[in-house]
């Protein structure tokens, strides 16, 4: 197991990435805010294979946090992440501070429109403009030839695939299959917050999703049917029901009748902690 190396400055990573393109190499890239599972492992080792060297990204990023969200007590634990990382040899992680990424009096940020609204972006302004700016500022910095990202944030998947279309930005995205624990639920770094009681409960959105799915496998092609299965698994046990969607794959725009490739979407808080989920529909 080797090192990782720690970069934590914009212009050393640029430098570092500008070396390896000199030598022919192709950088793969994971970004991240840290407190890494075995959902973000999982990138990572795909990443060892997408590329000769693979760049891990652990930075909190305030602008996709809304005022009364979890930013101060958002799980960090560097020392944790580098050994995880390090497990499936990460070459780097850039490991910014907030004035490196966003300078004194910083003013430019992007809006991917359509595909960021309803579902969480309606639920969290300004959250998809926090995740388009960092990552296309990532892009700017790291160089990467292609980066990974988990398919678990479906809406902020689409997002990303839609600025790199818009801006011409020279970088692969490539998502990556949700993983999930022995019974289910979506990884999550937000799980900790979960009591044991809570994480009990916290299952009843992967087996309304899969309610749905069910269904969906039996033949049933109304969104509204098959969002009723989902919401009868759901609503005695969660405490909060944001919302259970069922959306295009390609586009994200709402369809009652599936014809085409669909993903079934959830948002639910347990307790005080906010969950998402999803799965594809054909």
């Amino acid at each position: 197991m080797s090192n990782v190396q720690v970069i934590t400055t914009p212009a050393a990573m640029s430098d570092w990435s500008e070396s390896a393109r000199r030598r022919g190499e192709r950088i793969a890239f994971v970004p991240t805010m840290g407190a890494l599972h075995a959902g973000h492992v999982s990138l990572l080792a795909a990443a060892r294979e997408e590329g000769d060297r693979v760049v891990l990204s652990i930075f909190v990023n305030p602008t996709q946090f809304g005022p009364k969200e979890d930013l101060a007590r958002y799980p960090r634990d560097l020392d944790g992440d580098l050994a995880k990382a390090a497990s499936v040899g990460t070459d780097v992680a850039f490991v910014p501070g907030g004035a490196d990424m966003y300078p004194p009096g910083a003013q430019t940020f992007i809006d991917v429109r359509e595909v960021s609204q309803g579902l969480c972006g309606d639920r969290r302004p300004g959250h998809f403009t926090g995740v388009a700016t960092v990552v296309a500022k990532f892009f700017g910095i790291v160089r990467p030839h292609v980066a990974l990202f988990g398919e678990k944030d479906f809406q902020q998947l689409a997002v990303i695939r839609r600025m790199v279309a818009d801006l011409n930005l020279p970088v692969e995205i490539v998502g990556r299959p949700t993983l999930r624990e022995q019974d289910g639920l979506a990884m999550s770094s937000r799980n900790a917050y979960l009591s044991p009681t809570e994480r009990g409960r916290a299952v009843a959105i992967f087996e309304g999703l899969s309610a749905a799915r069910a269904r969906f496998a039996a033949g049933e092609r109304q969104s509204s049917v098959l969002v009723d299965a989902a919401l009868a698994m759901m609503q005695d046990r969660v405490d909060c029901i944001d919302y259970v969607e069922i959306r295009a794959a390609d586009s994200l725009r709402l369809v009652e009748r599936l014809e085409k490739p669909a993903v079934i979407l959830a948002a639910a808080s347990v307790g005080a902690t906010r969950l998402i989920d999803n799965m594809r529909l054909g």
